[in-house]
């Protein structure tokens, strides 16, 4: 990957994650849908096989909303005591737009960070 700073200008790796756009070029598009990664960079051919963010995304969405509105839902409760109804008609949607909404911004974000970290998996050296 040393080669691709060469052809390539250095792309700040998380407002490419933000845009969906390549961690090599920050033009193309990562995403092919709402959440599958496509297959290459339509404008510099990067190969994103090498994407695997893993349940990471998932699990910060989860903490991240979950303390959000928990804590809003919490605060509302004390405050000022509403009926059940209503926080079911205020919280179950607003989990669900603040979650979905953020997953694909994360997930952006940790491949963009895992090219530009050069992060893969564990390997066993068995040249020694």
């Amino acid at each position: 990957m040393s080669e691709d700073k060469a052809i390539w200008p250095p792309v700040e790796p998380i407002a490419a994650g933000l845009k969906g756009r390549c961690p090599r070029c920050g033009e193309g598009k990562l995403f092919s849908s709402f959440l599958t990664v496509g297959k290459q960079c339509g404008v510099c051919r990067l190969d994103y096989s090498f994407a695997d963010a893993g349940d990471g995304p998932a699990v910060f969405v989860i903490l991240i909303i979950g303390f959000v509105v928990v804590g809003l839902a919490l605060w509302m409760e004390v405050s000022l005591a509403p009926p059940l109804w209503l926080h079911l008609l205020l919280w179950i949607p607003l989990t669900l737009i603040l979650s979905l909404g953020s997953l694909r911004l994360i997930k952006g974000v940790l491949i963009t960070l895992q090219y530009s970290n050069k992060a893969a998996e564990g390997r066993l050296d068995k040249d020694q």
